[in-house]
């Protein structure tokens, strides 16, 4: 545990107390705070707490503060230890976002940036939490309620705990919290969370071998669906594409606009393209590389030709003129390539960088071996 020397200056004690915590998420860019006037705007200051929970307050003792500094903010009851994750006019624009109503949200007050004493206090109450949970979790089970304790976040001052909790449907935890107030001495509040913030909270590493995004940066999820896979012709294997929470990957998402772009110059998957000879049907696209596959036949790979989306758009127009081209312009592609073309690197073993010795090899060196061994014996 860190340790906090009393009496040390208030000038150091505010640069230590710039630092972040907990793995740095605070993932809103404040592409305003290089402008003076920006905290003259307006005197809300956007507050996180541990992992993802955040506040809005008023700082109307005009305390100078920036990104990262640690603060004293108004609880109810109490007081509670923050970090300025944000302030000036973007905290407008996140309030907002989050569809909070300045005029029924109730927005306290920023007290004072937070001294030596406040952060050792806070230390001692965080310091509870692993226990306080596994406890929890054991009373939880006692009483026969289907639910499971995530995670435990105290107060600044101690007086009051969060329980995160995930269960499937509505749980009467009244008797619960009975129980947790006589049992820790501290006021209680439950709160349901999802299986992608328990995840969030626990941390891991990703198939891609980097730590969770839930873990490092992201704050805010968003709904995933399978369209993103299907827009991305990424294959509906449920194994690959749910995470380390049992849900669809957040990443999904992350390139589905770049997608939805490039899909708006594709012809469409239900026009057909007639030539003379044939008539050809979209068997898959490329929207990124803006190519596209045609069969000859409407539901298996036949006499596959992969041209650009641009000349396939030519196409379908001279159709609709009543014209029909003589061939269509392309390489032809085995059914065998398509399919498992991009999957043959997967497929391919490791051992094929091993060099392996051949035939031909062994007896190009036992040739030297002899040719060495007689020119040895002609200078005897």
């Amino acid at each position: 545990m860190k340790k906090y020397t009393i009496g040390k200056p208030h000038q150091e004690l505010s640069a230590a107390a710039t630092k972040c915590n907990s793995a740095h998420m605070l993932p809103v860019c404040d592409w305003l705070s290089d402008l003076p006037e920006n905290t003259r705007l307006t005197d809300l200051v956007e507050v996180q707490f541990k992992n993802t929970r955040k506040g809005y307050f008023h700082n109307t003792a005009n305390i100078p503060l920036e990104k990262g500094v640690r603060v004293i903010v108004e609880a109810n009851p109490g007081v509670d230890l923050g970090e300025v994750s944000l302030t000036g006019k973007l905290v407008e624009l996140q309030m907002k976002k989050n569809r909070l109503d300045t005029s029924r949200y109730e927005v306290r007050q920023v007290l004072r940036i937070a001294t030596e004493e406040d952060l050792y206090r806070a230390s001692q109450a965080h310091a509870r939490e692993q226990e306080t949970m596994i406890k929890a979790r054991q009373l939880a089970k006692s009483l026969g309620l289907e639910m499971k304790i995530g995670d435990v976040e105290y107060q600044g001052d101690g007086t009051k705990a969060i329980f995160y909790y995930i269960a499937d449907g509505r749980v009467d935890f009244r008797q619960l919290i009975k129980v947790y107030a006589e049992t820790f001495r501290i006021r209680v509040e439950m709160k349901q969370i999802g299986a992608r913030q328990e995840a969030g909270r626990i941390g891991g590493t990703g198939p891609c071998g980097r730590e969770l995004c839930c873990s490092t940066w992201m704050i805010n999820f968003s709904s995933v669906g399978t369209g993103a896979a299907r827009l991305q012709n990424i294959s509906p294997n449920p194994q690959k594409l749910a995470g380390m929470c049992a849900k669809l990957k957040c990443c999904l998402n992350y390139e589905v606009p770049v997608y939805e772009d490039a899909v708006k110059t594709m012809p469409s998957r239900h026009i057909p393209i007639e030539t003379k000879d044939a008539t050809y049907y979209v068997f898959s696209t490329d929207p990124l590389a803006g190519k596209v596959t045609y069969s000859s036949d409407a539901h298996i790979p036949a006499n596959l030709q992969t041209i650009s989306a641009r000349r396939a758009n030519e196409l379908i127009a001279m159709n609709k003129r009543g014209e029909k081209p003589d061939t269509l312009e392309g390489m032809r592609m085995s059914a065998a390539h398509v399919e498992i073309g991009y999957q043959a690197v997967e497929h391919d073993d490791v051992t094929r960088f091993d060099k392996k010795q051949g035939h031909h090899d062994r007896h190009r060196r036992d040739r030297r071996d002899r040719h060495n061994n007689h020119h040895n014996r002609d200078k005897k």
